[in-house]
């Protein structure tokens, strides 16, 4: 699991990098669209692994084995 959690981070540290180069003034209009797509593929994925682990952690609330986390 830690090693989907650093792909998780990865992947906001990535968004954090788009996002950064969005706010430059000299981006151009065709890169800021290549970048917002990249950054939009990139959100979807990281929701998809939070809305996974939140299902894993239902499942297990449900069968009462989270108190031992």
């Amino acid at each position: 699991m830690a090693k989907k959690e650093m792909k998780l981070e990865e992947s906001f540290e990535k968004l954090n990098q788009i996002l950064e180069e969005l706010e430059k003034p000299e981006v151009s209009l065709e890169d800021s669209f290549s970048l917002y797509q990249e950054g939009m593929k990139l959100l979807k994925a990281c929701n998809a692994s939070i809305d996974k682990v939140e299902k894993q952690l239902i499942i297990l609330s449900e069968s009462g084995e989270t108190d031992e986390l």
